[in-house]
């Protein structure tokens, strides 16, 4: 994207330009994950997780009739770290293994490198579109992937509804401005009455745009769609837009294309959206009972059990970061949309 003097661009726009321009965006030149990065995601604090995801594909699968062939694709795979133990993982599992094809969608040209890379010895396929799937039965996987997605934010005024836009006149000093906008209209396209009882917006439409396309291919073909991200499940939006430089809070409009863009997901979003599809539906748990339920200290009890002391003690901090709820056991929500005649609930059951 050339951005020209004198431009001014919403919020989306200038975040699909500071994260993904091929020359300058943030994803599109460096590794953000790990130590080394600007944030750690769970795949990297410990491969367990990545395990607890291959077990739950397994129990998913016999839910939609153990189908002969299968897709798994992994939505924005960073650097493959979890990609390559869910692989490992099921090769224990060869009546699941042998029937599945590996596929990952990928954004950036930088992290398909890496990718690549880590993945090198499995049979993986990289898909730029995938509305050019096979018609097999097909689980997505979304960690941390809608995140990352360009969002509009909108607030309400006396006179109506504006939209935040970000002016870029001066390339050193970026500034917010806002523009009068026809929130009817946006819900018209959205098929939905977004606005509602709500003082702030803020959705990505790239969010929907992916949700319109895996909830048709799920539709078709079986399947489903698990999501493990960061947000919350109130019916009333608030402001979460964040940047992120070498895991601390940084400007947003400050070092363009060096820090990560962020926001949290309001899934009650998601769930409308969702309920717009007479034949899907959608369940939710938070990260904590998710891998809980799914037996992680049962699974790290095991693991630790011929290992010295203070690697068992390294592994089970690792743990609690990912479900203490202080930490990423309550922020981060996991969400599973599938056809509704599927009464599956592996990982989602209330206490």
């Amino acid at each position: 994207m050339k951005i020209n003097k004198n431009t001014s661009l919403p919020l989306d726009k200038f975040i699909e330009f500071a994260l993904y321009d091929k020359d300058t965006g943030y994803y599109m030149k460096k590794n953000p994950f790990g130590a080394e990065g600007d944030f750690i995601t769970a795949p990297n604090i410990t491969r367990l997780f990545s395990e607890i995801i291959a077990v739950w594909i397994i129990t998913f699968w016999k839910s939609i009739g153990s189908p002969k062939k299968f897709n798994i694709l992994e939505l924005g795979a960073g650097n493959g770290e979890m990609m390559k133990v869910i692989i490992s993982t099921l090769k224990n599992f060869p009546e699941c293994f042998n029937n599945c094809k590996f596929l990952i969608h990928e954004k950036s040209t930088f992290l398909k490198k890496q990718q690549h890379k880590n993945l090198k010895l499995e049979n993986v396929i990289w898909k730029n579109d995938i509305k050019k799937l096979n018609s097999y039965p097909t689980i997505f996987l979304a960690n941390e992937f809608f995140d990352a997605l360009p969002i509009k934010q909108f607030f309400k005024k006396n006179k109506g509804w504006v939209e935040r836009f970000v002016n870029l006149e001066e390339s050193d000093q970026a500034k917010f401005e806002e523009q009068f906008i026809d929130i009817k209209k946006i819900e018209k396209e959205l098929n939905f009455e977004i606005s509602k009882d709500q003082k702030i917006i803020e959705y990505s439409p790239s969010s929907f745009e992916y949700l319109k396309e895996i909830c048709s291919i799920i539709n078709k073909n079986n399947g489903g769609l698990l999501i493990v991200d960061y947000g919350y499940l109130n019916s009333k939006m608030h402001e979460t837009l964040q940047a992120i430089n070498k895991h601390k809070y940084s400007n947003v409009l400050e070092d363009i294309g060096q820090s990560d863009i962020t926001y949290n997901i309001n899934f009650n979003i998601f769930k409308k959206y969702i309920d717009q599809f007479d034949d899907l539906n959608s369940i939710f748990s938070n990260q904590k009972k998710f891998l809980t339920s799914m037996g992680i200290i049962q699974r790290a009890e095991i693991v630790s059990e011929n290992i010295p002391f203070s690697k068992k003690s390294d592994l089970f901090y690792r743990i609690r970061r990912l479900i203490d709820e202080k930490q990423m056991g309550e922020l981060f929500k996991v969400m599973l949309i599938k056809k509704t005649s599927n009464e599956f609930k592996t990982g989602f059951e209330s206490d």
